[in-house]
């Protein structure tokens, strides 16, 4: 006899069996629930947490934590951790599916699913597809990171430089909102994600109505620049080109890299980027400390697939890793 489902948001006093549920069913400690300071700043909103349960006879059965990309009442959101008891039989996908109801979400997107599930979000009506990835190199001899078979750099035109956006005052006073854009990231999320994040520094750049935002991380004696998010129209994304070549040569970056969807390859050419194809000769490594010398891929859905874009850092991706 199948059971009895019945779904509803947490509540703060969740959190021991939302934790306890994970241990038992994630296949290890996950650091985003057992790290204090990440559990409150991804999933805690007041008196309630950002996780939806699917529970059978009172007990939890399935849960996704879900984080939110603006204020609106009827928010995008990301799913962050989706977990479900395999014992029962289909728990997993019922809470996915009623997951856009429970958060009144007016759509939903997932970064870094895993590549066996894309059926599953297909099967649900969602958009499963690889996440591309593009890289500008440096006009180098050597590469102290990046493993190159065949060296392209394309033009780019000279430009303005991007101006620094040093505080979330500051922010406030620039930010030109791009409300057709799925998902919507209004200025809460953005002063949230990218001035109050713990354990991780990022720069934020302008351009008249876009946004960049950045990381430059040391390694091998010397720099990655990667481009992390970006809020602005797609057809704008090429007047950053030549503040991103700049900045490169600021940082000393061998290379810059940026995963996104929404974007064109065309477009990013027009930026400076060549698009890494899977079995790509050229290897730009993901995971950077310490290097992993090899190319990874990412997989993303998207119930919205009209003026949507989708970047490295949005949902709970580029982060530290860290074990716990």
């Amino acid at each position: 006899m199948k059971q009895s489902l019945s779904f509803r948001l947490a509540r703060s006093s969740d959190k021991n069996a939302i934790v306890r549920f994970l241990d038992e069913h994630w296949g290890g400690r996950h650091p985003l629930v057992h790290l204090d300071d990440f559990f409150t700043y991804y999933y805690v909103d007041g008196d309630r947490l950002q996780f939806a349960l699917c529970e059978s006879e009172g007990s939890i059965v399935a849960l996704a934590g879900y984080i939110r990309a603006n204020c609106c009442e009827t928010p995008d959101i990301w799913i962050s951790i989706w977990c479900a008891d395999e014992t029962v039989r289909g728990a997993g996908m019922e809470l996915l599916d009623a997951l856009p109801r429970l958060c009144s979400a007016r759509m939903t997107a997932c970064n870094n699913i895993r590549p066996k599930v894309v059926p599953l979000y297909r099967f649900l009506g969602y958009d499963a597809q690889r996440l591309p990835h593009y890289y500008r190199l440096a006009d180098r001899q050597q590469y102290e990171v990046a493993r190159i078979a065949h060296k392209i750099i394309l033009p780019v035109k000279d430009g303005p430089a991007l101006e620094p956006v040093e505080n979330a005052a500051q922010l406030a006073k620039i930010y030109t909102p791009h409300p057709e854009l799925r998902p919507f990231k209004d200025l809460w999320y953005l002063t949230r994600r990218y001035f109050a994040f713990p354990r991780q520094h990022y720069d934020v750049w302008h351009l008249n109505d876009s946004l960049l935002v950045t990381r430059t991380v040391p390694v091998n004696g010397t720099t990655v620049l990667r481009v992390v998010d970006y809020i602005g129209l797609p057809e704008h994304f090429a007047d950053l080109g030549p503040g991103i070549d700049q900045l490169m040569r600021r940082t000393g970056a061998e290379y810059a890299d940026c995963y996104c969807a929404g974007i064109s390859p065309t477009q990013m050419a027009a930026a400076g980027f060549c698009e890494r194809l899977e079995e790509d000769d050229n290897i730009l490594p993901n995971y950077l400390t310490p290097p992993l010398y090899e190319n990874t891929e990412y997989y993303y859905s998207t119930t919205q697939t009209e003026n949507f874009l989708l970047f490295k850092a949005d949902g709970d991706q580029d982060r530290p890793n860290l074990t716990v």
